[in-house]
């Protein structure tokens, strides 16, 4: 596997040692992507739960399971071969995660819609460009900023469900403005390192 400034090229089929991972590049039912389908389909109960509930040890509960998998699925994909489909599926769950609980906090009341807009944007423009240069062969790997921004993200719904925490208004609200620019800073950085690529690419 090649590698262009922190980006991968994606790996051929045909060019992976089948005995060394566990599960190649084009497998699908993987114990990464069991995870992660796991926590996609449980999300919408921690949504309706902030709806309804806003704030409880269950919930708190709930939460914590779904944040925290994020780092097993991330650990079993390393463990036993890292796949396309889990490349797609692992961000997607985040961003679902994360964006769901936001804008169900929005609606509950508690956050202010701007910052959540804010970050659905950043998240829509960096999902294109994704998939954009996913077409051109080039996997995109998360940046330690970008992590930042989603455990900021995560955080910030956290702070809201937590009992001793609920009504200090300050903490949450921290965490979803440092969240916003983070994840700009980091959209700013992708930008640059896409930029680059394709730059190298077209005078390759």
């Amino acid at each position: 596997m090649t590698e262009t400034r922190g980006w991968a090229k994606l790996p051929e089929p045909d060019l992976v040692d089948h005995d060394s991972p566990a599960f190649g590049p084009g497998a699908l039912m993987t114990p990464a992507n069991a995870v992660t389908i796991a926590r996609l389909a449980v999300s919408p109960i921690a949504f309706i739960m902030i709806l309804n509930e806003h704030s409880s040890w269950r919930l708190v509960a709930l939460w914590f399971v779904l944040t925290v998998t994020d780092s097993l699925d991330g650990y079993l994909a390393r463990r036993q071969g890292a796949t396309r489909s889990g490349a797609f599926l692992d961000p997607l769950a985040d961003k679902v995660l994360a964006l769901g609980g936001l804008w169900a906090v929005v609606i509950a009341g508690r956050f202010w819609w701007a910052p959540v807009v804010l970050i659905t944007l950043r998240e829509v423009l960096i999902s294109a460009l994704r998939a954009y240069w996913g077409r051109r062969g080039l996997a995109v790997p998360a940046s330690k900023v970008a992590k930042t921004k989603t455990f900021l993200q995560f955080g910030a719904v956290g702070w809201f469900v937590l009992p001793p925490t609920h009504s200090i208004r300050w903490l949450a609200d921290g965490f979803l403005w440092l969240a916003v620019a983070v994840a700009w800073i980091s959209a700013a950085q992708y930008l640059s390192a896409g930029s680059r690529v394709t730059t190298t690419m077209e005078d390759a």
